[in-house]
């Protein structure tokens, strides 16, 4: 009798050894979940704050390089309606090239839908300059071309906008007009 007491004990410590083991193991779970999901949270907000100061910083960075009194921006577009296969575009201030630029089918496209590209932004000094502007491509009917207009134009102070609005071949030097 003494035995089977003996081996119903030791039985009934295992179930309750068991049991308790289980229980700790499920709230040990519940606490890892609960403090993974505490630091997922944690990893996003440093994630978006990350973001905004890298935003922060390109801004600030870009007030520093060119500055508002001697900034210049350049913005191209294409005229709505136009079928002709933009391939590239040079620009050059006083005579020194300050952009080139080789178009893929997906940007040109953009540009069809009324788009608008800033290509160059930089500093210059005031006073009167020269912007010129060659571009090449294809027309609709796959002929190549190559246009070279000059646009001279006074750099004030302040932020100077130049939107060269490019037309297909055909228009001659009209096919490039200018706005500022």
């Amino acid at each position: 009798m003494v035995r089977i007491l003996k081996s119903t004990a030791v039985v009934f410590l295992i179930c309750i050894w068991t049991t308790v083991s289980a229980a700790e193991g499920t709230a040990a779970r519940a606490v890892n979940d609960d403090q993974v999901n505490g630091l997922d949270e944690q990893v996003q907000d440093l994630k978006n704050d990350v973001l905004g100061i890298s935003t922060e910083i390109s801004r600030l960075e870009e007030k520093l390089l060119y500055p508002a009194n001697t900034q210049v921006s350049i913005f191209l577009l294409v005229t709505r309606g136009e079928k002709f296969r933009l391939d590239a575009v040079k620009l050059k201030i006083d005579g020194k090239e300050i952009a080139n630029y080789i178009y893929t089918s997906k940007e040109m496209e953009a540009l069809q839908n009324g788009g608008v590209q800033r290509i160059y932004t930089g500093n210059i000094r005031t006073g009167e300059h020269a912007l010129e502007v060659e571009s090449f491509g294809k027309s609709s009917t796959n002929i190549d071309y190559e246009q070279n207009v000059n646009y001279p134009f006074t750099k004030e102070a302040g932020t100077k906008f130049i939107e060269i609005n490019l037309a297909g071949p055909g228009f001659g030097n009209k096919g490039v007009t200018f706005r500022n």
